[in-house]
């Protein structure tokens, strides 16, 4: 099992989008995949679910956020307390142990099921609670202080419980767009992870940012476990590797195409983008991916370019792009548009089987 995050310290570049699909198409291609939603904004859980199923949820566990376990323990009949770790729950719910300091439960609510072979940990808007307990604890990790171990490990800890249980092959971790405390906990201690760009300069400052922010975050991981290395087997045994990035919403360009097919001022920023990697993501994050692998988005011009209104129409009906010809649920405005432009969608699945066969290619060099 591997786990791996989509992020980008900037909002708009289709990183849910990126991490939807990529989670569909590799269920599609057999895979087992788990989607934990970590970002507070919960646009995956919305993509992933039903409003009405997402609300539900929430006002179920709406006591434990507020009051905590012990206080809800007190106040609820201890059937409806059992039955909240046997019905489908957020990641703050999971998390909430953690932050109250108070030991974990042994059962794990179940995931909810989006299609076969994926499944989904819902978000929630209160997030920023656990994120403040890592502020307040992450100076205790470098005293070897348990709950403030448990605290920056918990995520991934709780995506390996899941895995054993669920056999998964990825657990794919949607973010928010910021380096604060949660994503760096969460990109920490993840696997691998992908950064999808647009093809503009706010991109190549934000590759500038999350390379800061990387080295920052692994000389902070280096000295803790050189001060406590007796705890070192709690966090993952490497720090996080990058396996590329991806561009959306490009142009493409008419005429005579260059090598990706781009609009001359959409290839001229997107050229720029590996050598921003070089320079600025750290030599040991990039590792062990050769120079000329990172020169090239993962899949190359697979789903580089504009997906235009698609998009918002796999977000409406909670479905791929490649499936809405085939749904039955269409509103009959939508129908005539999508079954108009068939093959259009039909053609993205093919785009992000290529892009998922590289990404699965670039994962193997996560055990080199």
């Amino acid at each position: 099992m591997k786990i791996i995050s989509i992020f980008n310290n900037k909002g708009g570049v289709g990183k849910t989008t990126l991490a939807y699909h990529l989670a569909h198409i590799l269920a599609e291609m057999g895979k087992r995949v788990l989607i934990l939603d970590l970002d507070p904004q919960c646009n995956m859980s919305l993509y992933g679910m039903p409003e009405e199923e997402l609300e539900k949820i929430w006002e179920a566990e709406e006591s434990i956020i507020e009051s905590g376990f012990d206080s809800a323990k007190r106040q609820m009949k201890e059937e409806d307390f059992n039955n909240l770790f046997k019905t489908r729950r957020t990641i703050h719910f999971l998390l909430k142990s953690v932050e109250e300091g108070i030991s974990d439960f042994d059962e794990l609510p179940p995931p909810f099921p989006v299609v076969p072979n994926l499944d989904l940990i819902p978000s929630r808007l209160t997030l920023f609670q656990y994120e403040k307990r890592i502020a307040e604890r992450w100076t205790g990790m470098f005293l070897g202080e348990p709950l403030s171990i448990r605290t920056v490990t918990r995520i991934r800890k709780l995506a390996e419980l899941y895995s054993a249980k669920h056999q998964y092959d990825f657990v794919i971790i949607d973010t928010s767009p910021n380096l604060g405390a949660l994503n760096m906990v969460i990109i920490s201690t993840v696997d691998g992870f992908i950064i999808p760009c647009l093809p503009d300069m706010f991109s190549l400052y934000g590759m500038k940012n999350i390379g800061k922010a990387l080295k920052e975050w692994e000389r902070h991981f280096d000295v803790c476990f050189t001060i406590i290395p007796q705890k070192r087997k709690e966090f993952p045994k490497k720090f996080v590797r990058f396996l590329g990035y991806a561009i959306y919403n490009a142009k493409k360009r008419s005429g005579k195409p260059d090598q990706w097919g781009l609009a001359k001022a959409h290839f001229n920023y997107a050229q720029k983008i590996p050598v921003a990697i070089n320079e600025y993501i750290p030599e040991e994050v990039r590792k062990p991916l050769s120079a000329e692998v990172l020169k090239t988005p993962i899949g190359k011009n697979a789903v580089l370019y504009s997906h235009n209104t698609l998009t918002n129409m796999a977000q409406k009906y909670r479905k791929p792009m490649w499936a809405l010809p085939d749904y039955e649920g269409l509103e009959s405005d939508d129908k005539g548009t999508i079954s108009g432009n068939r093959q259009v969608y039909k053609d993205t699945k093919t785009m992000y089987e290529t892009f998922a066969n590289d990404f699965l290619e670039r994962v193997k060099t996560l055990d080199d």
